[in-house]
């Protein structure tokens, strides 16, 4: 479990001692491609640590699918408002391809606070870097041409343009397959 240890400590500057408590908290998961992680209505009790493979995040309309976001590894796979206030997801997550995962239940995340003093502080850096990140999403979404976030996605993560079929991230990106293909037409 690695990578969840890097993870800690590269964002959180946690000890090795703290890293230990916390990882023995986090159990290996696997999720099968087409699995859900968690579907629209469900509570979600669970939070996990994305090892390999991809997730997408996507809410049904009465007009279409919605992609929100596709995860990659790296990142933590959960719905807040489920694990934190117990409320139904408004969204499915969905494993595009077979996910290795580190998971803890909510019963254990809430119990980190008694083993890990800092908890409480660190959990608030966790939740405001995933509050500045949707900002900036949005904030994106809203200023940038489609060209400019066509741009930032692809610096960003280039491989999954390979992986993820183009309507999920066209959608993503607030724009339709179309667009999308003419914007990647030209930056061949």
């Amino acid at each position: 479990m690695t990578d969840l240890a890097d993870y800690l400590k590269s964002y959180f500057g946690m000890e090795e001692r703290e890293i230990d408590i916390i990882r023995e908290c986090f159990l290996p998961q696997t999720l099968r491609k087409h699995d859900y992680f968690l579907k629209a209505g469900q509570v979600c009790h669970t939070m996990s640590f994305q090892r390999s493979g991809l997730v997408r995040y996507y809410m049904d309309t009465p007009e279409k699918e919605v992609t929100q976001w596709i995860s990659t590894p790296g990142y933590f796979i959960t719905d807040l408002a489920g694990l934190v206030f117990d409320k139904p997801a408004r969204y499915s997550i969905q494993a595009l391809e077979d996910c290795e995962l580190f998971s803890i239940d909510k019963r254990d995340y809430d119990r980190l606070a008694e083993k890990v003093p800092r908890w409480p502080q660190l959990e608030r850096r966790f939740i405001a870097r995933c509050f500045t990140y949707m900002e900036d999403r949005v904030f994106g979404l809203l200023s940038m041409t489609a060209e400019q976030r066509y741009k930032w996605l692809f610096d960003q993560h280039p491989a999954i343009f390979n992986q993820v079929p183009l309507q999920y991230l066209a959608s993503m990106m607030g724009m339709t397959p179309e667009t999308l293909s003419r914007i990647r037409k030209k930056q061949l």
